[in-house]
């Protein structure tokens, strides 16, 4: 027999054996019952508890992903974009910088083309005025001519032609040498040779031959007789011009009228009385320093049109290469945007991707939350009469 006490009177009671092991397997089987609905609602809770975290887990880890990838590709297309920007910026600028360049050279050259322009016509006015000047001045002395007496009493022609221009050589050709052709290396040699220089060039050359009615080399009484060798002696001391200064001939109308131009027969040659001597170095000596400045002007037209065609040229050069470098700019550029094109596909595939592996997520969420002791043993005999004699 054995005794148990109640735990509610507190009285002791004697029950045998049977009873007792009875009562015993009736406790144990209750706690029994309740320590494995515990246990088994403990595992439901770390089991759900796991898999929220895990699922949180996930979704932040596939989010974090998900936001910085669509981060950098939105910083891809920013770049790209303000790339594309500044290069359409630089493009126009570019263009504008050629166009403002090639205005400022075109004026620059139209201007410079009208102030030669102005310069010439200015040139022509001179021109035209020495020319009246100079008929002017040929009329006056033609006229005095008549009244002049000759100074070559007791002298030579020569001599009196010597004079003349010493009289004026330190006002009017400071920079003059005029002096007798003394070189007869080639045969031949003509009377007077003048030249005049400036810094750099020499300004005129003239040679000179003097004939006097009363000289015995002037036999022939003919000024045309003495221009052949006056032309050969021009030549041989290289002088530009070549002046007969004669008094043959004195009743021949042509030769008493001033200046006589004989270029007709020997180039750059002229006859002329003594009383034109002084006359016609002086313009002949204008007449080649407006031949020196109109071939120094004609030089710097001539290099100028020289720039503006190496400038045409070099602008064609700059065309051609610029659109050559656009056009490889611009197969990059395109290729540039066919590789954004792919990674956006890329991209949205990802994001696809990731969409379906959320709702694979929520399926199985859906799955997890309809599990039961009555579902999982639904299939397993063994686990279905474990969990009965549990009970």
């Amino acid at each position: 027999m054995s005794e148990i006490k109640c735990p509610e009177c507190g009285k002791f009671f004697k029950i045998d054996e049977s009873a007792y092991t009875n009562i015993l397997k009736q406790v144990h089987d209750k706690e029994f019952e309740i320590s494995v609905e515990r246990k088994l609602k403990d595992l439901d809770e770390k089991k759900n508890l796991s898999f929220e975290i895990e699922k949180n887990k996930l979704e932040n880890e596939y989010k974090e992903k998900f936001q910085t990838l669509e981060r950098l590709n939105l910083e891809k297309i920013q770049k790209l974009e303000e790339e594309k920007t500044n290069r359409k910026q630089l493009d126009e600028k570019k263009n504008l910088s050629f166009e403002i360049e090639k205005n400022k050279l075109e004026n620059e050259y139209k201007e410079k083309f009208q102030t030669q322009e102005r310069l010439n016509f200015k040139r022509t006015q001179e021109l035209e005025k020495e020319k009246e000047t100079r008929d002017q001045v040929i009329d006056r002395l033609k006229n005095m001519q008549s009244q002049l007496s000759t100074k070559m009493v007791g002298e030579s022609l020569e001599q009196h032609c010597e004079i003349e221009f010493n009289k004026i050589r330190a006002t009017a050709f400071p920079q003059a040498y005029f002096e007798k052709d003394n070189d007869a290396s080639s045969g031949s040699k003509g009377d007077y040779i003048f030249r005049e220089y400036d810094e750099e060039n020499e300004i005129v050359s003239i040679m000179f031959d003097m004939k006097n009615e009363t000289d015995t080399t002037s036999s022939k009484k003919k000024n045309e007789d003495f221009l052949k060798q006056l032309d050969k002696n021009r030549n041989e001391k290289e002088c530009e011009y070549a002046v007969l200064v004669s008094q043959l001939e004195s009743d021949n109308d042509l030769f008493n009228t001033g200046i006589v131009d004989m270029s007709h027969k020997y180039p750059q040659m002229y006859v002329v009385r003594p009383s034109f001597f002084v006359p016609i170095i002086s313009l002949l000596r204008n007449a080649s320093m407006k031949s020196l400045e109109v071939r120094r002007e004609l030089s710097l037209m001539r290099e100028q049109n020289i720039d503006v065609a190496n400038f045409e040229n070099e602008l064609d050069d700059f065309k051609k290469a610029f659109g050559r470098n656009y056009n490889l700019a611009q197969k990059k550029f395109s290729t540039a945007i066919d590789q954004i094109d792919k990674s956006i596909r890329s991209l949205e595939k990802t994001k696809e991707e990731l969409l379906n592996s959320e709702n694979q997520f929520r399926l199985a969420n859906n799955k997890a939350q309809e599990v039961s002791i009555k579902k999982l043993t639904k299939k397993s005999p063994t686990m279905a009469r474990k969990f009965k004699e549990a009970k």
